[in-house]
């Protein structure tokens, strides 16, 4: 397995977008906690998180073909951990013709998916940071179907398959984004 250092050069030969690399930042403090939270590997999950939109601006976030793309990408970067490499691929269902069947892929999935809730909402306060949001307007938000119209909430919710309730999902994301908040520049 590839180290964090070794993922980030990767990640950065791969994807331009400055948004971008602090989405998959976000995402990987967020799988972090999540593998700390259901006893998993922080390393791998964290892993998955910061590298799963790798083939982003390679397919021009075609989603047909994003995620798809981003196997090839990995090997040739190093990363040989099938268990990551298929989590990314169905994290978009759209593009994998296998459905998300395991914790680590209803939660990669719902955790990356969440980030964009989080980060819209920090945006709509007046001092524009992570530290003013609570967990309460990030379920509120949830249940606006206009508010981040293409944060899909039905993937976020797939972390009810995984055993974990949304107020958690959203408690846990908050909460390590909270903590890289400087890097994400909120």
């Amino acid at each position: 397995m590839i180290d964090r250092h070794t993922a980030l050069e990767l990640l950065h030969r791969h994807v331009a977008s400055d948004r971008m690399i602090k989405h998959c930042l976000a995402s990987e403090a967020v799988l972090r906690a999540l593998a700390a939270r259901t006893g998993n590997d922080p390393e791998r999950w964290g892993l998955a998180g910061l590298l799963h939109d790798i083939d982003v601006e390679v397919t021009g976030a075609d989603p047909k073909r994003h995620g798809l793309e981003a196997e090839a990408l990995l090997r040739s970067g190093g990363v040989d951990d099938g268990e990551i490499i298929d989590a990314i691929a169905r994290h978009n269902e759209q593009a994998c013709d296998r459905p998300r069947e395991t914790a680590f892929h209803f939660l990669l999935a719902a955790g990356e998916t969440i980030t964009g809730l989080i980060m819209a909402t920090a945006l709509v306060y007046p001092d524009k940071k992570l530290a003013s949001v609570k967990v309460k307007s990030i379920t509120k938000r949830m249940k606006e179907k206009a508010f981040a119209a293409s944060v899909n909430r039905e993937t976020i919710l797939e972390c009810e398959r995984a055993g974990l309730p949304l107020e958690q999902l959203a408690q846990i994301a908050l909460t390590a984004m909270q903590e890289i908040a400087g890097e994400l520049g909120l």
